[in-house]
């Protein structure tokens, strides 16, 4: 279960957000993936060298200079956001340099992902033929449908496709380990994602009460009164669904042009959610309640707002023979803003965090 990972979370918030690929003993593989959208490729070697060779040239080197990569315990290679340019060839060496694994891969660019929901009438793109140095055969190569991403009540579900392309007689290959250096700009040269309605029944088998995550005190950005929330343990790979005040949010009402008050991130799959009121947000993966967010609006904003509203009717008016009113006034508006400077010192530095600054309070409820 997703959720029962909340402790190792703690530690390591999105290592199993991170989709795990791997490959047999000695075998090399090639894989298709986004980029943007964390991996980790497996080796299971103590010990182990990890070398990178881009497509776009023969040259072999450590991984160690290679931004947002890392080595984890266990020798396995965690690449996190990872760019189109990253895409070439990953070996995994034992301490003779000799393979214990090669990995293929192809990061296909996210910005140019085709997005397109069933129920809204929208259809994927077709096969077509091209000339790449000689005819060739581009298509879409799909992974299987994710699962729904509800249970019981309507939901949604969807499936991710590479851009695949296939000279006769030969293996096909994903569209950029196949080009290298080639430079091709086509709009049929691109990553799919295809979304569709589902329902399904819940599976009573194993269904548990988790504990989750309560993010609270999360306040909405002042400039421009929105907040961006994160799903832990959300992928694009994942089933991901999030709810509003025990309301859906439905890819088919945000791509079908609908007015809302929130955005999700289609890039991520639906891991982040731009917010822009107050409310309760709950997001779920793989059917499973993970995390529930509280925005909230800044509290220097309440407070600036309280206190304009105090002073906003308050008018200075010294007239001629009453100097023992207007001082019995200036002692009174002393008073108040003495009683406003400690309470505004009190809130920031026992209830609030400071103007400008954020805080996140992370409870474990069950």
């Amino acid at each position: 279960m997703l959720a029962t990972l909340w402790l190792v979370g703690l530690s390591l918030p999105m290592l199993w957000a991170q989709k795990l690929i791997n490959c047999p003993y000695k075998n090399v593989c090639q894989y298709a993936l986004l980029s943007g959208n964390d991996v980790i490729l497996q080796c299971n070697y103590p010990k182990a060298l990890w070398y990178f060779s881009s497509s776009l040239e023969d040259k072999l080197s450590l991984v160690n200079s290679m931004p947002d990569v890392k080595v984890l315990s266990g020798s396995d290679l965690q690449l996190s956001n990872p760019k189109p340019s990253q895409t070439g060839l990953y070996r995994c060496l034992d301490d003779h340099k000799a393979r214990v694994v090669e990995y293929e891969i192809d990061f296909q660019d996210i910005a140019l992902l085709h997005i397109t929901h069933k129920d809204l009438g929208q259809k994927p793109m077709g096969n077509e033929s091209m000339n790449l140095g000689g005819k060739v055969l581009v298509f879409t190569r799909w992974d299987p449908w994710q699962h729904c991403n509800r249970c019981q009540k309507p939901g949604e579900r969807k499936r991710l496709g590479y851009c695949y392309v296939e000279e006769p007689l030969e293996k096909p290959m994903p569209c950029w380990l196949y080009m290298r250096e080639e430079k091709v700009t086509d709009n049929r040269l691109r990553p799919e994602l295809q979304i569709q309605a589902c329902q399904v029944p819940c599976d009573t088998a194993t269904e548990t009460k988790q504990p989750y995550f309560v993010f609270d005190l999360y306040q909405l950005d002042k400039p421009n009164n929105h907040a961006p929330l994160k799903c832990p343990l959300a992928s694009i790979y994942r089933p991901v669904h999030w709810e509003v005040n025990d309301n859906p949010l439905t890819w088919q009402d945000q791509l079908s042009g609908q007015e809302i008050n929130t955005v999700m991130d289609l890039h991520s799959g639906g891991q982040h959610l731009k917010v822009f009121q107050p409310a309760t947000y709950r997001c779920f993966v793989a059917q499973e309640l993970i995390a529930q967010f509280n925005p909230t609006p800044s509290a220097c904003q309440l407070e600036a707002e309280g206190q304009a509203k105090a002073q906003g009717p308050w008018r200075s008016r010294i007239q001629p023979g009453k100097a023992d009113s207007v001082l019995r006034g200036l002692k009174l508006l002393l008073l108040i803003v003495s009683v406003l400077a400690v309470g505004g010192f009190l809130c920031k530095v026992v209830f609030r965090p400071a103007c400008g600054q954020k805080r996140n309070q992370v409870l474990l409820v069950k």
